[in-house]
């Protein structure tokens, strides 16, 4: 697991070139905000991100893996079950894991202060994925730890899991256009834009669904899928009532956020 930084920085940067050309050459609905307003915000948050986990963890999720399979820690590594089932069932249960924290994160007043800066972006594309608070972030790495070290996740699972969470984010929140019938199968697997971006909706019904973030099956199980906006893709509010001023959106009103009144 060496090279862990450069297949996820590797992969990250790919997958953000693709579905930014694809956003630009075909996308979904119009956008309405000044984009480099926006991309400097949104991608301004993802550095202060980056460093604020370098500062407060001295490993991340792959390398505490790799730590806790050593010392023999954990459910999977006391079962020792073999690594093909450890490694599947170890993504399926960080997965969900993710889900049910993404509900907490909207039912709990605290949380939701952190999460909504992701929700008042006021449009959706490949850069909504990473615009996240940093306190959200830390905690949200803080859990996904504690999980790796109850399970005894391999660290070749954490592995994918970082990588494939951080290609279907971009993936689901890019202004890609899709047809269809296409989108309908794609569902049967994998979180599409289309059906993330209803997540994204100023209606709280609509914000209240569709949480997961790799696989839909969640929301199916669990019955928090919702298929389309009331309004349909294109006539959607995107982003939250309370904060619609595009010019109170910039990086630093961001990191204050949670300490506003709306």
């Amino acid at each position: 697991m060496t090279n862990e930084t450069f297949i996820r920085l590797g992969v990250f940067l790919l997958a953000f070139l693709v579905f930014a050309s694809w956003e630009s050459l075909a996308p979904r609905r119009p956008l309405n905000c000044v984009r480099s307003r926006r991309w400097l915000a949104n991608v301004g948050l993802s550095l202060i991100n980056q460093l604020a986990l370098r500062l407060f963890f001295p490993v991340l999720a792959v390398a505490l893996a790799a730590f806790v399979q050593q010392r023999g820690w954990g459910l999977f590594n006391i079962l020792k079950v073999p690594d093909t089932l450890a490694v599947l069932v170890c993504f399926l249960l960080l997965d969900l894991a993710i889900y049910v924290q993404h509900i907490v994160f909207h039912r709990i007043e605290s949380l939701w202060r952190l999460h909504r800066v992701h929700h008042t972006d006021l449009d959706f594309d490949v850069t909504t994925a990473i615009r996240f608070h940093p306190v959200e972030i830390i905690l949200s790495m803080l859990i996904k730890m504690v999980l790796v070290v109850l399970l005894g996740a391999p660290p070749l699972a954490v592995l994918i899991f970082e990588v494939v969470l951080n290609l279907t984010a971009l993936f689901n929140h890019s202004n890609i256009h899709i047809p269809l019938p296409l989108d309908r199968v794609l569902r049967w697997g994998v979180v599409t834009p289309d059906m993330h971006r209803v997540h994204h909706s100023a209606v709280p019904v609509e914000t209240d669904s569709n949480f997961g973030f790799n696989l839909p099956w969640w929301d199916y199980l669990f019955k928090t899928y919702r298929a389309q906006p009331e309004k349909g893709h294109t006539e959607m509010i995107v982003g939250l009532h309370e904060f619609r001023n595009e010019q109170k959106l910039a990086l630093p009103d961001l990191l204050l956020l949670p300490f506003r009144r709306p």
